[in-house]
């Protein structure tokens, strides 16, 4: 089965895409923070990375980088949710690694179709 990692300090947030997660059958993790996500890293590289971008202890282009840098860390699908519009943060990110956005409020349509657009099969 497949694994997600979903990363947001907030826990609406991250049972919804829980939900949208396990209905597209992955297997998920959770973490509120980017040094907790980093530590679960550690231990097991996720296929899939549903990451808020304004995280407490890190900003999400941050956090992508340490991914990016560590062993194995080119291996998972890096999706951002964020509120963010500036397309100069949207393209920091997409620089940093990351492989697509999702603005919030998001549905399950919408990241099942961002994810069909970088070819993750849903």
């Amino acid at each position: 089965m497949k694994h997600c990692l979903i990363v947001d300090d907030s826990r609406v947030i991250r049972t919804v895409a829980r939900k949208i997660m396990e209905d597209l059958h992955y297997a998920v993790d959770e973490a509120e923070d980017g040094m907790g996500a980093l530590r679960q890293l550690r231990e097991k590289m996720p296929d899939l990375i549903f990451l808020d971008w304004n995280l407490p202890s890190m900003k999400g282009v941050e956090f992508v980088r340490s991914v990016r840098g560590q062993q194995d860390g080119g291996r998972p699908v890096i999706l951002f949710a964020t509120t963010e519009s500036d397309a100069g943060d949207i393209a920091n990110a997409m620089a940093a690694g990351a492989n697509e956005y999702v603005m919030k409020p998001f549905d399950a349509p919408a990241v099942r179709a961002k994810l069909a657009d970088i070819g993750v099969t849903v």
